[in-house]
């Protein structure tokens, strides 16, 4: 049976386009703002990144950044982001949702009650930035068990011989780092080059979902129609910057953004 991530990519290639991924930090600007903006996406997006704000997100840019700090300020703490993932998954529309953050705070937790409380809460997958592989390989053994997607990572500067490896042992979705930056950071590769890469993971195996995410944004996310998937994060995160500053709705502004970049990958 195919897993809620595995059914999202499915429908996509169905409609013969890439699925489009969000990423946005749970309780900015508020809880009840982090979660319309969730609900309010739902129409456009494939499938929702959401992270839990940490005080030192060494992989994220400025934008993100941002966006953890002004949670953190709120004082938002990881039973929010579960409150906040429950909730949005009873709302109508509400799609597929990946939990992405760092593994300092799941070990807090602890690693059982961290994975059974998404699964109760309706988290389809866990992107942990700092547990690479194999050091991952018993947690993503117990997602596996307990039907949630383990996001593994590769890079530019992933060997061959180990790529192998990685996407043999990844679940139904495997997050390409487009270039070496913190998220947010402007498009130093050319889309062609990410492009060259990104097809190398796909010849070691076509089947495997495989999204590009780091630089992807409302100018550039054209040149990447190809792939299997698409996040945009930073974008959106800086989206939510400038209607605080401008005094105006993030929801609405951040909901015009989604579907515009829905429309450019049709």
């Amino acid at each position: 049976m195919k897993s809620q991530i595995g059914l999202a990519f499915k429908k996509c290639k169905k409609e013969n386009r890439p699925a489009l991924l969000t990423y946005t930090v749970a309780g900015d600007n508020s809880k009840k703002k982090s979660l319309e903006i969730l609900k309010s996406i739902s129409e456009h997006a494939d499938i929702l990144e959401v992270g839990f704000p940490h005080n030192a997100p060494t992989a994220d840019g400025p934008q993100i950044q941002n966006s953890s700090h002004r949670a953190l300020k709120k004082g938002i703490k990881l039973k929010d982001v579960f409150q906040i993932v429950k909730n949005y998954k009873k709302s109508k529309n509400a799609k597929p949702c990946v939990l992405m953050g760092y593994y300092q705070m799941v070990y807090r937790y602890g690693e059982r009650k961290f994975i059974k409380k998404c699964k109760q809460v309706g988290v389809s997958g866990l992107i942990i930035v700092d547990l690479p592989w194999p050091d991952n390989k018993p947690f993503a053994k117990l997602c596996k068990k307990n039907s949630i997607t383990f996001v593994q990572l590769l890079s530019p500067t992933t060997s061959k011989e180990r790529m192998k490896k990685i996407i043999a042992s990844s679940h139904d979705m495997i997050y390409y780092i487009s270039m070496l930056s913190t998220t947010g950071g402007k498009l130093k590769v050319s889309p062609k080059k990410i492009l060259e890469n990104y097809n190398k993971i796909k010849r070691i195996n076509k089947s495997k979902n495989t999204v590009i995410g780091f630089g992807i944004t409302n100018k550039s996310i054209a040149s990447f129609k190809k792939a299997d998937g698409l996040v945009v994060g930073s974008a959106l995160c800086k989206g939510i910057s400038d209607s605080i500053k401008n005094r105006q709705n993030p929801v609405t502004n951040v909901n015009n953004m989604v579907k515009s970049l829905r429309n450019k990958i049709k």
